[in-house]
């Protein structure tokens, strides 16, 4: 097994990369959502007043009195999802993972020098809400905390379903609830659009390499994509749960028919042990964007779940109407006269091990997420759940 020193050193070398002329889906960052003749979804929208409590991940019950106009980030996802939702403007910290979305350069970077965050600088935020990923130490979340912050902490996120979750919850907790609402129900339909177009067709036998030597596994973020898009995850069916290390000769047993790459990772195709498989000799990949790949939020699974369903099954593809943003429509609920409300821990939205906030990115939509890919796998291995 690899050291935590041999982890660290693959999260200083996942850097931007170029999809090879060869890859099935050589896809960058869309810069819009596509247009389709869909009717408009409906959904409708929670009951969003204040007072508002609820149990996040370290136990603790956390109180917003009001809507909170300012929100600092711990993690690329919460970010996304505040972007997505309509609350990009309360946002005035985020970490440099999250530099990709536009306008985030204007807003205060929290990282620390090397990994995490540094406490300083989010309390010099003064946020009236952190929103903490998982990722984040509860010692982290207490010193905030003692520090006069207000943090809710998430956990991990392991399903699209978790994502739709988290996103009502983030909604919930900034007062977005109306754009939470038609953002998942933007997300969901289009989800189930890739899977219908995809119910009828044979599922290619795919693989997910992280780099490092870790593979993706079930019960997680990638995966429950793979699975939404009509592939069938190898890695799962070997090693269950999670992210595991494969050795070269189980890839090549392994057999994948397509192989999902980073674009960091895209001229591995034709590298051993990856081109020895049926994969690698039909030089059949799908490329796809890091941060979407990786960051479980909104925005990652529609974009990843369409580039995965394009790379593989491109013509059963041809008849999916994917629904754009601008196609759904909510309703709004009528606010209930209770002044706290109590939300269940089962409600309770959740971020996956792979949104760590770690490395520099290097441009839009490339690194980070390679990099946060491999630690996601090297902190299971070493017993952290992030």
């Amino acid at each position: 097994m690899r050291t935590r020193t041999t982890l660290l050193i693959v999260l200083c070398t996942l850097l931007a990369g170029v999809a090879p002329a060869g890859a099935v889906g050589a896809v960058d960052a869309p810069t819009a959502h596509a247009s389709v003749d869909n009717a408009a979804v409906q959904q409708s929208v929670p009951d969003c007043s204040y007072p508002l409590s609820s149990t996040d991940a370290t136990g603790t019950e956390v109180t917003i009195e009001e809507a909170p106009e300012t929100v600092t980030t711990l993690g690329p996802s919460a970010a996304q999802t505040m972007w997505e939702i309509g609350g990009k403007e309360q946002v005035v910290g985020l970490g440099q993972n999250a530099q990709y979305l536009a306008g985030a350069d204007s807003r205060t970077n929290v990282s620390a020098a090397g990994f995490g965050y540094s406490t300083e600088a989010v309390v010099g935020t003064e946020a009236d809400l952190v929103l903490a990923a998982n990722v984040v130490s509860n010692d982290t979340v207490a010193a905030l905390r003692d520090a006069g912050m207000t943090v809710y902490k998430f956990e991990s996120a392991t399903s699209i379903e978790d994502v739709a979750d988290k996103t009502a919850l983030i909604g919930r907790l900034t007062g977005n609830c109306q754009g939470a609402a038609e953002t998942n129900a933007w997300m969901n339909a289009n989800v189930d659009t890739a899977r219908e177009v995809t119910a009828d067709s044979d599922r290619p036998r795919v693989l997910v390499p992280l780099g490092g030597g870790f593979v993706v596994g079930n019960e997680t973020f990638i995966d429950a994509m793979v699975t939404a898009a009509g592939g069938e995850n190898v890695a799962a069916e070997r090693y269950g749960s999670g992210y595991s290390e494969a050795s070269d000769e189980v890839i090549v047993e392994l057999d994948p028919e397509i192989i999902v790459f980073q674009p960091w990772m895209a001229s591995y195709i034709g590298q051993e042990p990856f081109s020895l498989t049926t994969a690698g000799q039909n030089n059949a990949s799908v490329v796809v964007n890091a941060n979407y790949l990786n960051q479980p939020a909104p925005r990652s699974v529609v974009y990843a779940t369409r580039n995965l369903t394009e790379g593989f099954h491109p013509d059963a593809v041809a008849s999916a109407e994917w629904t754009a943003r601008g196609d759904v429509n909510v309703a709004t609920a009528t606010p209930t006269p209770t002044e706290t409300v109590a939300m269940s821990e089962t409600a309770t939205a959740t971020e996956t091990t792979m949104s760590a906030d770690t490395t520099e990115t290097s441009g839009p939509g490339f690194g980070a997420g390679a990099a946060v890919a491999a630690l996601g796998a090297g902190a299971a291995l070493l017993g952290r759940r992030d």
